[in-house]
């Protein structure tokens, strides 16, 4: 049996017919620059080479619903197990889908609350308990030995009437005695009821002394046969002498607010089911309602208001006048200053007018495209809590159902490291019976919640939904999953699974996935992570830069050997190369942004003051409220006073000093493209400026020819055959899918008569496949389109092609090109740029280019706020604010703040602690 995964002759995308050697059963590190090839060759070509062999042992008719993977560029790989890739990628965009379901972690619970919980009423909580006859008799020896008790079943719990009818059927029945309201009556001497009174009125079937005998015992069981027959299904035992009373049921009802629980089963708690699913938002937890005030302006007057599509003379102008002058208002008024009946029929209607709110929601329904749905919904829906569930997505039954005085979805809403506790806890309550129902459940539980903790996802919540996780929560999740399948012999590809992990979660990752190779797998990592290369058994750096001047193995072998090696990577791990941690900390302009009573999510009421002038990292443990105060709050708040947005925004009191900013710019994580029509020339606008440049020249104006001319994505210019693109989709059935080089334009996208137009002796797509640092000496006398140039090769992207498709760039390019993006925009030392964690992707040396861009931004007066994990950029930082002490419910509070070595210096600062170490070098 093979030691290796043998690569040869690997030419996927920038690599330059590599062959490279992976040991099996060990974690193998694969580093590199951004762009270098490293995601080229452990997911384009093994992974994807291990996923197509796997599908290959599979049927023709299987592979037709799973679809074919194209085989990678390689001569051969040997040795080769099934792979699966745990990447970056979202896990669901289903607004249903939630931690705990694509976990399964959910299913375990479903089946743990049908089994042991406890049902409730809903209405006063009441435990329901199901009683067989032989129960019943058994716990009435138990509770009421010699003990004279009345057998009675219930007629009317607080109902008003004279019941006359009910007393003298009883009669005929054969009855004696009933109770009224505590005091017992033989049936013909019951005294006339008020009907207006409500009454408790109980029949009494038997009196007895609960004693041993068989003749006793044998009355009990036959008077409590009659008595729930009467009482349809429930008893009370009364105590005559002490006037203690229990109650019984054969069904699951209360017996005091007569509701009924339905059959208590995995369905009930599931809200994907109609079975369980609260009737309202049908399992979603929120329903689309007509926002009002993105139907009408509230300080304009009321016919400028409007702000869905109308003809200013229509009738929707005429029915509003008809209104004003019915109700009272006059149109030069603002809306909110309308008398309430005035607004109210605008909004909701009337006898002769819909309303605009109605007349949005017809607009919806009626809507022929999706596309046209999609953008009324976008436009004026807002999300709202379900007020029937309050966001608990279950029906009011399935809620009421509790194992230990806590509901299924209340379990879900704690933080992972609570669950696990709880279900800790609960082993050592539960009584032997029920723990033998529930024992392989309880372990399984266990185990999955443990391995989400042990990845450092102990703060999220399996309430939480998957759209919301970042990259790396969603990529480690599906790591804690893996491991709890328990597979073996399987070679695991991880793209950078440190991404928004805390240095203090770091050990518990890296343990998790040598877990995962002594298992007997073979671990693969794209990371630029320094603890996790140091915790290697192999390392691979594929060099020496990035781009076309990357592609090769410049080191490969065990990590112990790398002293007498050198590449860019070594070099940092060998400390020749490093982050210098600057000389003078910026004290700022002396002006703050104070961002007061600051509520969202987990936030303890907090007022945050930013410092402007400064460069400012936000730090602290996963979950501890960086993106809750920075992207939830900070942002949109800023968007909303200066730039008249309407973003939904996190709760909090007042915002001060916005008179010393006038622009705000975020950064995010999202993709710069899905398609390969979008690329870094067209993301940027750099090619917008270039196509005027070429509408410019001397044959373009004597054709007539516009910058649309010169776009692969329109009709005119580009090739019609390829339709712009260049390639040729080759549909082959049970096969994959072949692109071949389109043979009219030749791959270079335009039609022949385009591209006779030169600039400088370069066609339109010759200028394409320059690369940004060819294309910035060439067009170096062109301020509009140098600029850009200039800013996308000081963020270390000077090998990518102008052209390049986005789905072929690596993660943190397509950041870098983003912030390239935003940098060329004219700055007025006075904008607040917010980056969130802009190191995703990025190796040691990206990230010393990448620091000196943004001091460049503050060098101008301007303001960068960094949300980071990463040491050298927090180490550079001007200002740190460090939240925690740790992630959820125990997070949300300003730990430190102040300069890096101050924060260093906190005793309770756990990111300070690992700040220490870095700058004492």
């Amino acid at each position: 049996m093979m030691d290796y995964i043998i690569v040869k002759g690997a030419k996927v995308h920038n690599l330059k017919n590599i062959t490279v050697k992976i040991p099996k059963n060990k974690l193998t590190v694969i580093t590199g620059l951004s762009g270098s090839g490293k995601s080229s060759l452990a997911l384009d070509t093994i992974y994807i080479e291990g996923q197509r062999r796997y599908l290959e042992s599979l049927s023709s008719y299987a592979r037709q619903f799973i679809g074919n993977l194209k085989k990678p560029d390689v001569e051969s790989i040997e040795g080769l197990s099934p792979s699966i890739a745990i990447d970056q990628k979202s896990v669901s965009h289903n607004p249903r889908s939630t931690v705990g379901t694509i976990t399964e972690i959910y299913d375990f619970l479903r089946v743990l609350f049908a089994k042991i919980g406890e049902p409730h009423c809903y209405k006063c909580g009441r435990k329901l308990e199901k009683m067989s006859i032989d129960e019943i008799v058994e716990d009435i020896y138990k509770n009421f030995r010699d003990k004279r008790i009345y057998i009675e079943s219930p007629i009317a719990i607080e109902k008003k009437g004279t019941f006359k009818d009910t007393f003298e059927e009883l009669m005929k029945k054969g009855y004696v005695r009933v109770e009224i309201d505590n005091k017992v009556y033989r049936l013909e001497d019951v005294p006339e009821l008020n009907k207006n009174v409500r009454h408790n009125i109980f029949l009494i079937v038997d009196r007895l002394k609960a004693n041993d005998s068989k003749d006793t015992r044998y009355r009990l069981f036959d008077s409590i046969e009659i008595a729930l027959k009467e009482g349809n299904g429930i008893i009370y035992v009364k105590n005559i002498d002490d006037d203690i009373t229990k109650i019984y049921s054969e069904k699951m009802m209360c017996p005091v607010c007569g509701i009924s629980m339905p059959e208590i089963n995995p369905k009930l708690f599931s809200f994907n089911s109609p079975y369980g699913a609260c009737n309202r938002c049908h399992g979603l937890g929120f329903t689309l309602e007509v926002d009002p005030e993105k139907v009408i302006d509230v300080e304009k007057p009321v016919l400028e208001a409007i702000l869905i599509g109308h003809k200013e003379d229509g009738w929707i102008p005429q029915r509003i006048r008809k209104i004003l002058k019915i109700y009272g208002g006059d149109e030069k008024t603002p809306f909110k200053k309308l008398p309430e009946d005035t607004q109210e029929a605008i909004l909701y209607g009337t006898t002769f007018f819909d309303g605009l709110i109605p007349i949005v929601r017809q607009r919806y329904e009626y809507a022929t495209s999706e596309e046209g749905r999609q953008w009324i919904l976008n436009k004026f829906f807002v999300e709202n809590t379900c007020h029937e569930c309050n966001g608990k997505r279950l029906r009011k039954e399935a809620l009421s159902v509790l194992i230990n005085g806590i509901n299924i979805i209340d379990f879900t809403e704690l933080p992972i490291s609570k669950e696990h506790e709880f279900i800790i806890l609960l082993k050592e309550k539960l009584s032997e019976k029920k723990m033998e129902i529930v024992k392989d459940l309880i372990e399984e539980l266990e185990k999955r919640l443990l391995f989400l903790n042990e990845v450092g996802l102990g703060y999220i919540t399996l309430s939480r939904n998957v759209k919301t996780l970042s990259g790396g929560e969603a990529q480690r999740i599906r790591l804690a999953t893996q491991i709890g399948s328990g597979l073996t012999g399987v070679t695991y590809v991880l793209d950078e699974p440190t991404i928004g992990l805390h240095q203090s979660d770091n050990e518990r990752l890296i343990s998790t996935l040598k877990k995962l190779r002594d298992l007997g797998n073979t671990v693969i990592v794209v990371e630029h992570d320094e603890d996790v290369i140091r915790n290697a058994d192999y390392l691979i750096d594929i060099g020496p830069k990035a781009g076309i001047n990357g592609g090769n193995i410049v080191y490969q072998g065990p990590i112990e050997n790398i002293d007498s090696s050198t590449s860019l990577t070594i070099d940092y791990l060998k400390g020749k190369r490093k982050i210098e941690i600057p000389k003078v900390r910026r004290k700022g302009n002396g002006n703050y942004l104070i961002l007061k009573g600051v509520r969202h999510n987990n936030l303890k009421n907090l007022t945050v003051s930013f410092p402007l002038g400064t460069f400012l990292c936000i730090t602290g443990v996963s979950g501890s409220g960086k993106s809750s105060l920075i992207i939830d709050t900070l942002y949109p708040a800023l968007m909303n006073k200066l730039h008249n947005s309407k973003i939904p925004i996190g709760e909090y009191d007042d915002i001060e000093g916005l008179e010393f900013i006038d622009k705000v710019i975020a950064i995010d994580q999202s993709p710069i493209g899905r398609t390969p029509r979008s690329n870094p020339a067209t993301y940027t606008k750099v090619f917008d400026e270039i196509r005027k440049l070429f509408a410019m020249t001397p044959l373009a104006k004597a054709r007539g020819y516009k910058p649309g001319r010169f776009s692969f994505n329109v009709k005119g210019g580009r090739c019609e055959h390829c339709q712009g693109q260049g390639i040729i989709k080759v549909e082959m059935l049970f096969l994959p899918d072949v692109f071949v080089e389109c043979e009219v334009c030749k791959g270079k996208r335009y039609n022949s008569e385009t591209l006779e137009v030169t600039y400088k002796g370069k066609n339109i797509a010759d200028i394409l496949d320059m690369t940004v640092e060819e294309a910035l000496e060439f067009f170096k006398n062109i301020p509009n389109i140098y600029s850009t140039l200039k800013v996308l090769n000081d963020v270390g992207l000077s090998y990518i092609k102008l052209g390049q498709p986005a789905t072929t760039l690596s993660g943190g390019e397509a950041q870098r090109i983003k912030l390239a993006s935003e940098l060329k925009k004219k700055a007025t030392g006075k904008t607040i740029y917010i980056l969130d964690e802009p190191t995703v992707g990025l190796h040691f040396e990206d990230v010393k280019k990448l620091i000196s861009v943004l001091n460049k931004l503050v060098d101008k007066g301007n303001t960068v706020i960094v949300i980071e994990h990463n040491l050298d950029v927090i180490k550079t930082a001007d200002y740190i604010i460090d939240l925690g002490p740790t992630g959820g419910e125990n997070g949300g509070y300003i730990i430190a703040q102040g300069i890096p070595e101050e924060i260093a210096k906190s005793k309770n600062s756990i990111t300070g602690k690992y700040l220490k170490k870095v700058l004492e070098g």
